[in-house]
Order: structure tokens, then C-alpha cells, then sequence
């Protein structure tokens, strides 16, 4: 068994989008306590439960179909930086609240189309994870578009930073949709989804969303790819080391 991978395909694809949603789940509670307004504060809170909550359905379900005697909390504390496979999207620090909707909004519109097709994954256990997870990404979508309108058809300052944060987060977003054999397979099997039938969706979303903003798409064609590997920015080590330390200086400790 290699760093990046387990010793089953599914309990690798279901890590995958476990990843995704724990280190966003991190991502939004590093910034409980900073948000603009108390309402808002809770509601980052409340986003940053769900993606958690998804995240150890997905963890623990991996483990148990691993079978290597892991279970979903040495899977979050006890794996390396090159053993997560998140996108590279979630692991891009707070630099402010504009970054910190944006890059839900450009997730959400993500999440949404990947839950419902999951919902009909031939895995039974995944599909109803996944049922449960497209309720709440419904509402996460509906809340980070009205935060990412409200803020680009704001003052000046707002849609100047709200424009500078698709700018700099655009270079990430194509790795949602690049598969690779893992992605074919399950696809194949009816388990999971082609990355590449969630664009259009994608696209559809969020640029209504930045007319409506009254933003520009950014015009950055690069494509950001290796959080899938295991290849990720500096951004995620430091974050590892902050959401891992307990459990590394304590092993085994149980509340």
C-alpha cells in the first residue's frame, strides 16, 4: 500500500471526498469568532459542522471498508500531508472574508451536482450519505451566492476584493472536474460519478452568480491539479499541524 492510497479502490475514493469536506470543515472553524457579525459567525459555525459531520460518515465508512483496523479519527490525526487527497481548493488559507465565500460558493456549486448523482450510487451506504449531504449543500450553495452577489454589488472595496478572490482562487477550481482511473472505475461501476459531468452544472452556477455580482469571470486559464496525489500547497502542512497536534502528542486519547 502506497502513501496516497488504500488497499481497496472504494474506501480510496471515499477518502477522497472525506478529505475534502474535514479540511474545509478546518478551514471554517480557524475563522469562528472573526466573521463580520454574530449571525454569520454562527453560520460558519453551523457549515463547518455539516462538512464535518460528512467527513466521518465518509472516514469511518472507508475504514470499515479498508479493513486494515483504522478507524475514521486515525484517519483525520494520523495521516500525513502527502496522504491526504483533498482538492486544492479547500486547503487555501482565510485571507479574508471574501476568500472565505468565494471559495464555499466555488465548492458548493460543486457539491450540489456531486451529491445528487452519488444519491444514486449502486453503493447503498454511499447513496445515503450522500442524500443526507445534498440537503445541506443546497443550503450552503444558497447562503455563500448571497454573500458572493451581496459583496460583489456592494461598495467599491467589497466588489474589489470579492472580484481579487475569483481571481486568485480560479486556478484551483479545474481540478474538480479532471478524473483519473480511480474516478473511471467507480463511475464504471455505478458508484461513483465522471469529475467531468459536474462542469457544466458548475459553470452554470457560478457564473450566474458572478453577473449577477456584477464580478467578471477571471481569465485565468491555468489549472491547478495534485491535491488528488497527494501533491498539496504549503497551505495544507501548517493547517495539519495545528488540527493534528493533540492527537499526535497524545495518542490514543479519548475524551
Amino acid at each position: 500500500m502506497d502513501t496516497i492510497t488504500t488497499s481497496r479502490p472504494l474506501a480510496t475514493y471515499l477518502i477522497r471526498h472525506g478529505d475534502d469536506n474535514l479540511v474545509l470543515a478546518q478551514r471554517l472553524a480557524e475563522y469562528i469568532s472573526w466573521a463580520p457579525e454574530l449571525e454569520e459567525d454562527l453560520a460558519i459555525a453551523n457549515i463547518a459542522l455539516d462538512h464535518l459531520g460528512v467527513a466521518h460518515h465518509l472516514l469511518a465508512y472507508a475504514a470499515s471498508v479498508e479493513g486494515d483496523g483504522r478507524d475514521a479519527d486515525a484517519l483525520a490525526f494520523l495521516r500525513s500531508e502527502r496522504e491526504f487527497t483533498n482538492l486544492l481548493l479547500v486547503e487555501r488559507p482565510n485571507d479574508d472574508f471574501a476568500v472565505i465565500m468565494v471559495r464555499q460558493f466555488l465548492f458548493d456549486a460543486y457539491q450540489v451536482p456531486l451529491w445528487e448523482a452519488l444519491a444514486g450510487s449502486a453503493d447503498t451506504t454511499l447513496a445515503g450519505i450522500a442524500a443526507k449531504a445534498v440537503k445541506e449543500a443546497r443550503y450552503h450553495l444558497r447562503h455563500s451566492r448571497n454573500w458572493v452577489v451581496t459583496l460583489g454589488d456592494g461598495t467599491e472595496e467589497s466588489h474589489r476584493r470579492t472580484q481579487h478572490a475569483f481571481d486568485e482562487l480560479w486556478r484551483f477550481t479545474g481540478e474538480m472536474f479532471v478524473g483519473d482511473a480511480l474516478d473511471t472505475d467507480m463511475a464504471a461501476a455505478g458508484i461513483g460519478v465522471d469529475p467531468a459531468s459536474l462542469e457544466a452544472p458548475w459553470r452554470r452556477t457560478v457564473l450566474e452568480a458572478i453577473a449577477d455580482a456584477t464580478l467578471s469571470e477571471p481569465e485565468d486559464t491555468t489549472v491547478r491539479v495534485g491535491g488528488r496525489s497527494g501533491f498539496h500547497t504549503e497551505a495544507l502542512g501548517h493547517m495539519l499541524g495545528e488540527m493534528q497536534w493533540l492527537q499526535r502528542a497524545y495518542p490514543g486519547l479519548e475524551w
